[in-house]
């Protein structure tokens, strides 16, 4: 992606979405604040928001039945459709208005492409506090895939490192079981991320909701390789030879990092812990000399 699009798409979407920044030429293109039908508004299938939480819409309907959908749902035009319009943001709102039994609601056209369209849904939803983790890590992806976006990019147009974008899109590596759970709420990003070392995060998981266990106590059972598997008999510790630990002792140092060597047989595992990416990249521009 060149630097003029860039900062073309960093602008506009911070414009549109209520952050400080210039007007973007995609605000230049909005119209009129109006009134629409909910029977004429229609989701749209790039909506990074998969999961919509019952309490969380019952909530919300009952604000809705009570005082109308104060907040402008953000839409397209449907070519062909006459007054049909894809919803861009506000997905949510529109559910909640159909509940309640209101007809119609206030919404802002926006005269934007199909890529802006999606753009501008996945940057709104990010933005929200209330995306869980795993919608939030789709979306990054969809935007990855689709309209080659780096992680710088995803950075600076939604205003979250980098650090925790990478973090967010390893999410998607675990099994289904474990992003259903994330997603239901049951677990946290933070429950999330520590599960990833763990060899059967899936098992360990429905554990974990079980027993209500908190992120402490997964990242404890990361740190203990022997009891990961949550009552797997404790190992006896391999009694280490001089040798190897003053070579653990000699690599750390170089690197910089706990490394911890495991003999097996004629070779053996070389483990190194890292807090954070930016120590991990550290340890890379080492290696590269």
């Amino acid at each position: 992606m060149d630097e003029p699009q860039r900062s073309r798409l960093g602008r506009g979407l911070a414009a549109l979405i209520g952050d400080v920044g210039e007007e973007s030429s995609v605000m230049e293109r909005a119209r009129p604040q109006r009134r629409a039908a909910i029977a004429h508004l229609r989701p749209s299938k790039a909506n990074p928001r998969r999961s919509f939480r019952e309490e969380d819409l019952e909530e919300l309907t009952s604000s809705v039945r009570e005082k109308g959908v104060i907040q402008p749902i953000l839409v397209r035009r449907v070519p062909g459709e006459g007054e049909a319009y894809e919803i861009i943001a506000g997905e949510r709102r529109w559910r909640a208005a159909q509940r309640a039994g209101v007809h119609d609601a206030p919404i802002v056209v926006l005269d934007v492409t199909e890529r802006e369209a999606l753009e501008i849904a996945i940057v709104e939803n990010v933005q929200r506090a209330d995306l869980n983790a795993i919608d939030e890590a789709a979306g990054y992806e969809q935007l990855v895939a689709q309209f080659s976006y780096t992680q710088e990019d995803l950075s600076r147009v939604i205003g979250k490192s980098r650090s925790h974008i990478a973090n967010t899109l390893r999410l998607l590596k675990l099994p289904d079981a474990v992003k259903n759970h994330v997603a239901a709420g049951a677990l946290t990003a933070g429950h999330a991320r520590a599960l990833l070392s763990l060899p059967d995060p899936a098992s360990v998981a429905d554990k974990v909701v079980a027993r209500g266990l908190s992120v402490r106590d997964v990242e404890a059972m990361a740190r203990a390789p022997e009891v990961k598997s949550l009552g797997r008999p404790r190992k006896a510790p391999v009694e280490k030879d001089a040798d190897i630990r003053a070579l653990e002792t000699e690599l750390g140092e170089a690197l910089g990092l706990e490394v911890t060597l495991t003999p097996r047989g004629t070779g053996g595992d070389l483990s190194i812990r890292f807090a954070s990416l930016d120590q991990l990249e550290l340890v890379l521009r080492r290696l590269r000399g």
